[in-house]
């Protein structure tokens, strides 16, 4: 079944709970569409957060897990995820982020090591959204809220209307 793998890690580091003013089954297919927009997309590492290497370009490549591993989210993809959750909502969706960095110096871009991150969102009930964040390696160039904080603006801005609102964790 997409989106879930078996052995999520037990360390999160980084959690946030919004509430949705969509259905699971908007939110998720907005996700999915959203996570397949700016996979290979190029951004400045300032668009990201707040930059640990200034000047830099960063390039995301996500994956959703499906039966114990994960695929990479290509077009053709995302419609077999997509018509899963047509069908019926996932509780969950897990999915893997290399962040990719590269030092623009003439005339090439040089690359840096990458980050590496596990974020799993869990829709439950009262329209809240879980966002658990693992770093699995890397020099965390990005933090775990920035990654979260990127997903997030990029859905609210994907709509006339602010789709996740900010829940304080403990009021779940």
């Amino acid at each position: 079944m997409p989106g879930v793998i078996t052995k999520f890690p037990a360390q999160i580091h980084h959690l946030q709970i919004y509430t949705s003013t969509l259905t699971k089954a908007k939110l998720q297919l907005k996700l999915i569409q959203i996570l397949l927009e700016c996979n290979q997309k190029t951004l400045r590492f300032e668009d990201l957060g707040n930059p640990a290497m200034p000047g830099c370009t960063v390039i995301f490549m996500w994956g959703i897990a499906d039966e114990g591993k994960f695929r990479h989210l290509n077009p053709e993809e995302a419609r077999r995820v997509e018509a899963t959750i047509e069908g019926t909502p996932l509780q969950m969706a897990d999915f893997c982020c290399a962040i990719r960095y590269y030092k623009n110096t003439k005339p090439k871009k040089t690359p840096l090591k990458f980050d590496y991150y596990m974020l799993r969102v869990g829709f439950g009930e009262h329209s809240l959204v879980e966002f658990q964040v693992h770093h699995e390696r890397g020099p965390r160039y990005t933090s775990p809220e920035e990654l979260v904080n990127f997903v997030v603006g990029a859905i609210n801005r994907s709509s006339g209307r602010k789709i996740l609102k900010p829940q304080a964790l403990n009021q779940q």
